[in-house]
């Protein structure tokens, strides 16, 4: 146990040390760049992760679009679409209560929460954050110690000043508890993330291996679901995953949710037999992650249209 945080803790020190985003990452946590503004800060970031300066006067690539999005684009509503909780209202009045996620409850503490209540499977994820979830697959088996522990970390995680992706500046953390989905067919609960472009959605990515100690894969395709020669972030899987059950039904929800919005992520569940919706995202890995090849970047860029800059 010692020699294992030992071990963690060199490693550490080493990200820090010999790379720069992780660097810059503890720094922001330092509160070192409180003092940029917005756009210096994005600058720098973008510079440190993608090697070179964003245009921000005349954006052309995805990439770029998105950092000038987040400076220019900031809307009211988009705080209540990337809140865990918040977003459920909305959904529901959007395309019906059956795409929604049950919610067994939300809470401001770990503490507040009646286990006791709860099935013995379930999800626990926070509002306010990505990578804040317990998956729960046997309550009696369950590490609560370690689970708060986990779990306060996150709630005290700022996501914002990460990459000041403005829709999250103004999310209460908090911790709510969903029931547990599973697709019927596999032990690996796939993830299907629609890229949309105010109601047209040409491309999606598929992440699958998520559930175990492999590193996550995601594969891209068109809306014809025909695999991309494209990696973003994660390997492609060693096999391609199939086209889901549902997948027209999906594509026919991001393009009605999407409608009015230059640029969002929807993610959407698929059991086999039911869809349930995921979340919105507005800055694909904060728009500082390297297309591969580099000309989807481009691509991507030409799908977005940018809107008169608008701060509510």
């Amino acid at each position: 146990m010692i020699m294992g945080r030992l071990v963690d803790s060199v490693k550490r020190v080493g990200r820090f040390l010999f790379d720069k985003e992780t660097r810059f990452n503890y720094l922001c946590i330092l509160g070192a760049y409180n003092g940029l503004s917005d756009e210096a800060f994005l600058k720098k970031k973008f510079k440190i992760a993608m090697g070179y300066e964003p245009d921000l006067e005349n954006p052309l690539t995805y990439s770029e679009k998105l950092q000038w999005l987040k400076l220019h684009d900031r809307k009211n509503i988009y705080t209540q679409m990337v809140d865990k909780h918040e977003v459920k209202a909305l959904v529901r009045d959007m395309i019906g209560e059956e795409y929604v996620v049950p919610e067994y409850g939300c809470w401001d503490h770990f503490d507040d929460i009646d286990f006791d209540k709860l099935p013995d499977k379930f999800v626990l994820k926070c509002t306010h954050d990505s990578g804040g979830i317990y998956i729960c697959k046997d309550k009696a088996r369950m590490d609560k110690a370690a689970v708060k522990e986990f779990m306060e970390k996150r709630l005290s995680r700022n996501s914002y000043i990460f990459e000041r992706e403005w829709p999250y500046k103004n999310v209460k953390p908090r911790i709510l508890a969903e029931k547990f989905i599973e697709e019927i067919a596999s032990d690996d609960l796939r993830d299907y993330k629609f890229f949309c472009f105010d109601g047209n959605v040409p491309y999606l990515f598929v992440a699958s291996e998520r559930m175990g100690d492999s590193e996550t894969k995601f594969d891209f395709f068109d809306r014809e679901y025909n695999h991309l020669d494209l990696i973003n972030g994660h390997p492609n899987a060693a096999v391609i995953p199939e086209k889901p059950a549902n997948f027209d039904l999906m594509l026919e929800l991001s393009e009605k949710m999407s409608k009015g919005i230059p640029q969002v992520r929807i993610d959407f569940y698929d059991t086999g037999e039911h869809v349930y919706f995921g979340e919105f995202t507005f800055s694909h890995w904060g728009g500082t992650k390297p297309f591969e090849p580099e000309k989807w970047d481009r691509i991507f860029g030409d799908c977005i249209k940018l809107p008169s800059k608008t701060h509510e």
